[in-house]
């Protein structure tokens, strides 16, 4: 799919930002500096908001993302503005040494080639917009999965976590969840696991102990609204799907598993689908995007598309969510997919396109800008 997109050009982008300092300065001026300094803070502080946009985008290795494709990335953030963004699959691994134990939260650097990749991640990210935000990882010991939590500076979470029983030391194993706990809402970011083919520990049992804690982890905090973003890896409907018939009759190697309604393409068969209504409906949620917009759109309607060559040419699904309270639901003012047509339009090198969600202002907060 990289063919579709052209690379950075070499232009100094990622130059290490300089750093300008005054050694000399006077113990008078570092008083005010310091005075300073604290009413910035005072401001910010003052002018703190909750956040009312939202991205949410599988970036299938956020490095490549910034390596390849971070010029057009970049002016979609600077246009759309939001104050949260929410990566999965940041594929970078978390610190620490081989064989030692990691640290989700941070990304590895003990190496020369992690050590080159972090910095170009951090260059990347220390420009703006992306200078804006403050960033939470959670990362998987290798570069697998993992998930990215971007948060506005004038938006800052009351607390962050990472694990679905909302213990803050605790990561999801892969990297899979950051909760962001807001004065009126939370935010969930989840990478959830594919279901796979087979009935195996790491395919269809795996996704049913994973839908089974969601469902228990929204029940358990229905005290304060949520909005739940990213790769859900599930199409709830057939219009979810551009091809129903194609993606229901699939299957890997010829094999047909013995429960007809674990059969079909993984995030398309009827037990994955059945539960995931189950979560929507026992937890009091709603599917932003459909809430909106009713009718199937073969052309921006889905946020996966298969690669352009072989038999997934131009098949689609809708595997990215924004998901909301129904408390939440009047406020839902827009919630769309940015990439379209088969050549990957506004996917930006992944194989998903960007989600957003925006939300009107309650009245509390409607003072603030």
């Amino acid at each position: 799919m990289k063919r579709f997109f052209q690379p950075v050009e070499k232009d100094g982008s990622f130059k290490k930002p300089t750093l300008s300092f005054s050694p000399a300065s006077k113990p008078e001026e570092q008083q005010e500096q310091q005075k300073d300094g604290k009413n910035s803070e005072n401001a910010a502080a003052e002018d703190k908001k909750e956040p009312l946009k939202f991205l949410s985008w599988n970036a299938n290795s956020f490095l490549l993302r910034v390596k390849n494709n971070w010029p057009e990335f970049t002016q979609f953030i600077e246009s759309f503005d939001p104050d949260v963004i929410a990566i999965q699959e940041v594929r970078m691994p978390a610190a620490g040494s081989k064989g030692g134990s990691k640290v989700p939260g941070e990304l590895k650097d003990d190496t020369n080639s992690s050590r080159d990749e972090k910095q170009i991640l951090m260059r990347a990210l220390s420009s703006p917009p992306f200078r804006n935000y403050q960033v939470w990882w959670s990362l998987a010991d290798s570069k697998y999965a993992g998930t990215a939590l971007f948060v506005k500076k004038c938006c800052q979470p009351k607390k962050v976590s990472f694990s679905l029983d909302q213990t803050a030391k605790k990561h999801e194993p892969d990297g899979r969840v950051i909760l962001a706990e807001f004065e009126s809402f939370r935010v969930l970011n989840t990478y959830v696991p594919n279901n796979g083919w087979k009935e195996e520990e790491t395919s269809f049992q795996r996704r049913r102990k994973w839908d089974k804690r969601i469902l228990e982890f929204v029940l358990r905090c229905s005290d304060k609204p949520l909005i739940w973003c990213g790769d859900l890896n599930v199409s709830h409907q057939e219009i979810d799907v551009s091809h129903p018939d194609f993606f229901s009759s699939a299957k890997l190697n010829g094999y047909i598993p013995p429960n007809k309604e674990d059969c079909g393409q993984p995030g398309f068969t009827l037990n994955e689908r059945k539960r995931f209504g189950t979560i929507l409906s026992e937890g009091k949620l709603v599917d932003a995007y459909r809430s909106l917009h009713q009718e199937k759109d073969m052309e921006r309607g889905f946020s996966w598309s298969g690669n352009p060559i072989g038999k997934y040419r131009g098949k689609r699904m809708r595997i990215d969510y924004f998901v909301v309270s129904e408390k939440l639901k009047d406020r839902i003012v827009a919630c769309e997919m940015h990439g379209h047509g088969i050549e990957l339009e506004g996917f930006f090198g992944s194989d998903h396109c960007p989600v957003t969600l925006e939300l009107s202002q309650t009245s509390t907060d409607s003072g603030q800008s």
